[in-house]
């Protein structure tokens, strides 16, 4: 049985600073929000936990083996060197979209996204290290059936990645609210899943459901670890096998 970890991460009164005392350049904006999702996901990524942009004011981050100390290292790490804060909720369960759900309420009861007065919260709870086990998180790792062939060498820049995130966009609606999962667009044509504990059937039933839906067609590999970072790359390993056997689910456990 699966036990997530999940961290949401969310700017301090970021629509509010945007602004003050005037509205600040786009792409200064865009300049410090991609620098900030870099740091924080080298921070969670060095400690071999994932973290995913989202709407880069709020991230979400699976961070199991990282503590409450860990959490507070990085709100001082980034508050040393932006000009905004992060508060923080954290919380664990058998399900990753009920963990974002609590961790998302600890934030909340602190106070507005854009209350002033809020700064640097950091509430939840954590999977303790005399709790965790070498299956506490599963990661499904998709992609699309040669993308570049029927999309990145047939079409124009902008009319392949409307139809990459039409995939993703069904792949995340259905499995959030069929498999209590959370699903993450990660670059190229590639998501990442974090699911609870699901099975070989599930993730056919997933790929048959986005392939009738917006015609794009996914493959999957799954995998699980003591860590985001272990779950991931048994993903990854599993994904290619799927490319190299042309099969369409594998799972590496």
């Amino acid at each position: 049985m699966t036990n997530t970890q999940v961290t949401l991460v969310q700017i301090d009164n970021y629509g509010p600073w945007t602004v003050t005392p005037e509205p600040r350049r786009e792409a200064d904006l865009q300049t410090l929000q991609s620098r900030l999702y870099a740091d924080i996901s080298q921070f969670v990524g060095n400690r071999d936990g994932y973290t995913f942009f989202t709407r880069f004011d709020n991230m979400v981050a699976v961070t199991n083996g990282l503590d409450l100390e860990d959490h507070a290292l990085l709100q001082e790490s980034v508050g040393n060197r932006y000009p905004v804060t992060l508060s923080l909720g954290v919380a664990t369960g058998t399900s990753p979209v009920q963990a974002l759900a609590d961790a998302t309420e600890r934030v909340q009861e602190a106070g507005s996204a854009q209350d002033k007065d809020r700064r640097e919260c950091l509430e939840g709870r954590v999977v303790e290290d005399g709790h965790r086990a070498d299956d506490d998180i599963q990661i499904a790792h998709f992609d699309v059936v040669d993308a570049t062939g029927n999309y990145t060498d047939e079409l124009n820049a902008f009319d392949t990645f409307i139809e990459i995130e039409q995939g993703y966009a069904e792949l995340m609606r259905h499995m959030r609210y069929a498999h209590d999962s959370l699903s993450f667009f990660v670059g190229g044509d590639n998501i990442i899943v974090v699911c609870p504990d699901l099975g070989e059937a599930e993730y056919e039933e997933a790929i048959h459901h986005v392939q009738e839906a917006v015609d794009v067609e996914l493959q999957v590999g799954v995998g699980r670890g003591k860590s985001a970072h272990d779950a991931g790359f048994a993903a990854k390993h599993a994904l290619e096998t799927c490319r190299a056997d042309g099969t369409r689910v594998e799972l590496e456990w």
